[in-house]
């Protein structure tokens, strides 16, 4: 009987361990399983989960839903992704391609060197996209140039450029892509410098985004970017002045897509690509560079306009560190409106005596700045001074106490021989 009971008490005990170990390892794989799932299905907006990515920022505002396969908004002086849909996906570019031709033009030329048209240009009359008909051997200076390839989106022009400054446009276009990489673009591979299709030639909303910011600092870039219309004087080859027209909606105040504080863009479309818009707008002492990509003709400025007017209506610019001695660079976040710096969290990196600072809310990045590393030069200073007091012990116990010992002595002594002096002196 008591044997029964042993064997029964033993057989219970098992089954719990068992159960108890079991259950819990279950439910975790399961969870994993589960999110798995979910963020796959996320991702490719199946399930019922949003391509916006950033939609999934805790706290964040919810971004806008659009048509377009591809956006992006990004601040300009943090590089702060306050919109992403698909922001990462291959697409054609299209004209948008542009803003890195004139941006290596910017890069590697002079305003007044002289661009002569040779047969590669003059094959970009032909080629199906816009040109403003440049003839063989006509002269024009480089600004002329660029300007009509911003103002006019000139093919035949972006073709001589690239073998002006390239030597050829296989040139061109390595510098292209090698230009892309330093600014950071991870998924960008060109392969002409008009934007004309080519299965090979891909780019995504954010790294259109990196190459627009980088165009933007360049202060030529952004006269041309807003201007509205450019006229060439008569050439060498041709009988008269041409005028350019910039079509781009958002920067002609006539347009209903007028966008106030657009500070210009680019537009382009293939069949390829759909239809592309690049554009840059500021307001309240913020820059936001919006990207849209793949949308359907006649909406992907509607949609720019969209999620920049969502950008500016929740996000605010917040200086960090204005009373820290230590800030080296940067302390600027870009932050949904009502954040304060209690709201964020810090990731630091220390290396060559500073401290590399992230600035993250809800985990996504929102602004950098670099602080002296004051705790490694406390250290040193602590080191040093250690070092200089063992030094001065050092020399004390190198030197023999007998010169103090005698000076004293004979102070002793003199002190004596006065203090009898004076008792005399009051006795007589």
């Amino acid at each position: 009987m008591k044997k029964r009971r042993f064997t029964a008490a033993l057989l219970a005990l098992g089954i719990s361990v068992s159960l108890i170990l079991q259950i819990p390892v279950s439910a975790a794989q399961e969870d994993a399983n589960t999110q798995e799932s979910a963020d796959a299905q996320a991702a490719t907006g199946e399930g019922g989960g949003s391509p916006i990515s950033t939609n999934s920022i805790a706290g964040w505002p919810q971004g806008p839903e659009i048509t377009s396969t591809a956006a992006v908004v990004m601040e300009d002086s943090t590089n702060t992704v306050l919109y992403g849909k698909n922001m990462d996906t291959p697409l054609y570019p299209a004209s948008a391609v542009k803003i890195m031709t004139i941006l290596l033009a910017l890069e590697n030329s002079n305003a007044e060197d002289q661009v002569v048209m040779t047969a590669t240009g003059v094959s970009g009359v032909t080629d199906g996209g816009a040109n403003i008909s440049a003839q063989l051997d006509e002269s024009f200076s480089m600004e002329q140039c660029m300007y009509a390839i911003m103002v006019a989106s000139a093919n035949d022009i972006a073709l001589q450029v690239a073998e002006h400054i390239g030597g050829s446009v296989e040139a061109f276009v390595q510098m292209m892509n090698t230009r892309a990489q330093e600014l950071g673009c991870t998924n960008t591979v060109f392969t002409n410098p008009t934007g004309l299709p080519d299965e090979n030639q891909h780019t995504t909303a954010h790294d259109m985004a990196l190459i627009m910011k980088a165009a933007m600092s360049n202060e030529t870039f952004r006269s041309m970017a807003k201007t509205t219309s450019y006229t060439i004087p008569a050439t060498n080859m041709s009988g008269g002045e041409r005028v350019l027209t910039n079509r781009f909606s958002m920067i002609d105040p006539a347009s209903d897509a007028y966008y106030e504080g657009c500070l210009g863009g680019k537009e382009g479309f293939t069949e390829a690509s759909g239809s592309t818009l690049v554009c840059a707008a500021e307001r309240n002492g913020m820059t936001l560079i919006s990207v849209v990509l793949q949308g359907a003709s006649g909406q992907t400025d509607d949609e720019a306009i969209t999620t920049l007017d969502y950008g500016f209506s929740n996000f605010q610019k917040l200086s960090l560190g204005e009373d820290d001695f230590g800030l080296v660079s940067g302390g600027t976040v870009i932050v949904p409106v009502g954040t304060s710096e209690d709201g964020l969290t810090v990731e630091d990196n220390e290396t060559d005596g500073q401290i590399e600072r992230q600035y993250l809310f809800g985990g996504a990045p929102v602004g950098t700045a670099v602080l002296e590393n004051v705790q490694e030069q406390d250290n040193t200073v602590t080191i040093n001074g250690e070092a200089n007091m063992k030094a001065a012990k050092d020399f004390s116990a190198s030197r023999t106490n007998m010169p103090y010992y005698l000076i004293g002595g004979a102070g002793a002594v003199l002190f004596l021989l006065l203090l009898f002096a004076m008792v005399k002196v009051v006795k007589s």
